[in-house]
């Protein structure tokens, strides 16, 4: 199961987090609160008595002095006021009180005993209606004062204000009852003296729970600086064909792996031609043996020689080469006649050209070179000659009007050029910046122009095409890759090799005129 990963369960787990939060709001809303409820708190309980005078004076309480203290049986009294309040969604009615019959709700004083009572409900002075005019509470010296069955809409309260004697402050005071549906429970107001928090609890909970979720989540998402590319695949391939083409071959499948997980692909580049001819021997191969489509990709520095018709092509990118040599040579311009007549050996000394006193050495590639296919056709406009020496520098063939070596890479040319005095030879323009002890050469007075590719009219150029085996299969490796290399992230890779993206504005038209 591809989609069981750590980063999938930590986002579904955190999904569930943050639903079930919710649910539990809405149900504590809609479930919680609409229950019938009672609920009462202490909002004053202080000493009127002896007692009372020290407890002023270390909490700056104002308490009337003497008058408690000179009535008899006032010496241990407290002043409670009780707030009754209906704190839920729903109305109590005299119906909704189950305890007894002739009363509602019983308060009870822990170690006091009740003085006297008295009723008050300010904001709701009908609540007094049920309060008997002949009721006056518990008689003198009870612990508990039974209450009428008082109805109660929603938020309406009354207040109890109890005189006691014979215990200190702060002893538990109960209110017990039973509420058909419901129940009776404390609860807690802030006093004037509290500081007002800027959330509630529960308000807070929720936001913590939900900002985590939220942060998680951010994490997963940003854990990737890059989405992955366009058509990302496991498996193996191997891409082969231009050597001029590899560099950037190698960069795409280093980055595609790195990408992809799951994706090995292996560049193996031999020349265009023999490339090409790889290709469909791998795919007759898995034709007759009734297996798919072989995972290899082609990559030809033009179109394919003559035949392998179940080859598909793609164009990829304009391509540059230029002519180089040694950096002993000074001569940085050759028009296409003088590099025909050097070809043919018609000139073998570079003074016929305003350089010095030295042997005209060609360092060529093999037969299945893209590179020199493209050369011999946009360049010389015929076939270079046979291949004269061995090692580029000495002549085998003494009937030979000039040297030439033929080598199987580029980078085997530039290398060769670059240390072999009086040599001469080509490839793919970005790789011939990169070594040094040889340069560039103009033709025709033009340079090649990495920036306008498609547009210069210079000849040595070239379309990128890549092969592959009939249409690759949807959601396969090389189907993925194609659809990286001509449309997806690795644009980039191919422009800043200097080559210009047939996908691009300027390279439509380019490769289109090709």
């Amino acid at each position: 199961m591809d989609w069981f990963t750590s980063e999938n369960l930590v986002a579904v787990v955190t999904a569930l987090i943050g639903v079930l939060v919710s649910i539990g709001v809405a149900w504590y809303q809609w479930w919680v609160l609409r229950q019938r409820r009672i609920g009462y708190r202490v909002q004053l309980d202080t000493a009127i008595g002896g007692g009372a005078n020290g407890a002023a004076a270390s909490t700056g309480a104002a308490v009337r002095r003497g008058y408690f203290d000179a009535s008899p049986g006032l010496e241990d009294a407290t002043l409670v006021l009780l707030r009754i309040e209906n704190d839920g969604a729903l109305t109590v009615t005299a119906d909704h009180y189950t305890d007894g019959d002739d009363h509602g709700l019983t308060v009870e004083f822990e170690g006091r005993h009740v003085k006297a009572v008295v009723v008050t409900a300010p904001d709701h002075p009908r609540l007094l209606s049920h309060f008997p005019g002949t009721w006056t509470g518990p008689a003198e010296g009870a612990t508990s004062i039974p209450l009428p069955k008082v109805p109660l809409n929603r938020g309406a309260y009354y207040k109890l204000l109890v005189l006691l004697g014979g215990g200190p402050i702060g002893s538990a005071v109960r209110v017990d009852g039973s509420i058909a549906e419901g129940r009776v429970h404390p609860t807690r107001s802030l006093t004037p003296d509290d500081k007002l928090p800027v959330f509630s609890r529960a308000a807070l909970t929720v936001t913590v729970v939900l900002t985590a979720c939220v942060v998680a989540l951010a994490a997963i998402i940003v854990r990737e600086e890059a989405p992955p590319p366009i058509g990302c695949a496991r498996g193996t391939l191997t891409v082969t064909g231009s050597t001029a083409f590899a560099p950037v071959a190698k960069e795409l499948a280093k980055r595609y792996e790195e990408e992809c997980e799951g994706a090995t692909v292996i560049v193996d580049a031999h020349g265009s031609t023999t490339g090409v001819r790889e290709l469909d021997a791998a795919g007759r191969k898995a034709a007759a043996a009734k297996k798919g489509p072989p995972a290899v990709v082609a990559l030809s520095d033009g179109r394919k020689p003559n035949g392998h018709p179940e080859l598909r092509e793609t164009p990829v990118a304009v391509s540059l080469f230029t002519l180089v040599v040694h950096d002993g040579i000074p001569v940085a311009d050759l028009s296409r006649d003088q590099i025909r007549r050097v070809y043919r050996g018609d000139i073998t000394n570079w003074s016929a050209l305003g350089g010095p006193d030295l042997p005209i050495r060609l360092v060529s590639r093999n037969a299945g070179s893209g590179t020199r296919e493209v050369f011999q056709r946009r360049v010389l406009g015929e076939n270079e000659p046979a291949h004269s020496s061995l090692d580029c520098e000495h002549r085998d063939d003494p009937r030979a009007k000039v040297t030439r070596c033929e080598l199987d890479s580029t980078e085997q040319v530039l290398d060769t050029v670059a240390g072999l005095p009086g040599a001469v030879g080509y490839g793919e323009l970005r790789a011939s910046g990169t070594v040094k002890g040889l340069h560039r050469v103009a033709i025709d007075g033009r340079g090649a122009d990495a920036d306008e590719p498609g547009a210069s009219p210079y000849p040595y150029r070239e379309i990128e095409y890549a092969y592959t085996w009939g249409e690759p299969p949807a959601g396969s490796l090389t189907a993925g890759f194609l659809t990286y290399l001509t449309r997806g992230g690795g644009q980039d890779v191919v422009r800043v090799h200097g080559h210009l993206p047939c996908a691009t504005p300027k390279g439509l038209r380019a490769c289109g005129d090709g």
